[in-house]
């Protein structure tokens, strides 16, 4: 029986990329409701067997095998970890904490996990190097994006591309003064110009996919595409946010993916 695969019609990808990659959404899966379907989360509570066939049909999308797709246990870090081509890797679920992975293996697809946060896929022109982050704004802020730029140049790669996938959208992102506040301190040169005020008093709208598109050329990435795809409005994606104006409960998570050549 041939490997199923995730159609074309339920992932999106990126012409500044020319390595396998994909930023899936929540369709071509087997999870039921509210995780259906195709939930790449293995520390939610959907049930084991259903995500290991979402996870094998995305590692198989990618052309690598289940055991190849490689991800982290991720906390809004600046954590990257790099894994060499011919090195042991963990196997899959039991990756260490952090928030980026590199590779210039061709049989590794390096992924993220997402639910509004920003899916970022980098790769170098010759496509023999690529990374993957999690850039929610903590994670932004606080300079993982740097980190996979600088751990795919440690092994390497030159001439950059980077993508910034599907995200919470800057006319839907409200946060509270604490959050501009957290933002601003960090970075306040450049974090101001990415929140505009909110019809709510005292509340403000923030741009997470420009604000990581800027810090993206800033750190001298030659070729920066933003999807401009709003994962709160769009529902053929998880959205953390979509979630919590319902009532709560339990919620999936998309895959973004990628792989060298």
């Amino acid at each position: 029986m041939p490997d199923v695969i995730v159609p074309d019609s339920a992932l999106l990808r990126s012409t500044a990329l020319h390595v396998p990659h994909a930023f899936f959404t929540r369709l071509g899966g087997v999870s039921p409701a509210p995780f259906d379907s195709l939930n790449g989360s293995l520390s939610s509570v959907d049930d084991p067997e259903n995500i290991r066939e979402n996870r094998a049909r995305i590692a198989h999308t990618l052309g690598v095998h289940p055991q190849n797709l490689l991800g982290l246990k991720q906390t809004h870090s600046a954590i990257v970890h790099t894994i060499r081509h011919g090195t042991e890797h963990w196997l899959t679920g039991r990756g260490p904490e952090g928030d980026a992975l590199v590779t210039d293996s061709p049989d590794i697809a390096v992924s993220t996990i997402t639910a509004d946060c920003g899916p970022l896929l980098l790769a170098s022109a010759d496509g023999r190097i690529v990374g993957a982050a999690h850039a929610g704004w903590r994670g932004a802020v606080g300079g993982v994006i740097e980190a996979v730029i600088d751990g795919m140049r440690a092994i390497g790669a030159v001439d950059i591309r980077a993508v910034v996938g599907p995200c919470i959208g800057k006319d839907v992102y409200e946060t509270g003064q604490d959050m501009y506040e957290a933002v601003t301190k960090i970075d306040s040169e450049r974090g101001p110009r990415f929140f505009r005020p909110a019809p709510k008093e005292g509340h403000f709208l923030f741009d997470l996919s420009g604000y990581c598109a800027d810090r993206l050329r800033a750190a001298g990435v030659s070729e920066v595409q933003t999807l401009n795809v709003d994962t709160l409005t769009d529902e053929r994606f998880f959205s953390h946010r979509r979630r919590t104006l319902a009532g709560g409960g339990h919620i999936g998570h998309q895959v973004s993916a990628i792989r060298p050549i």
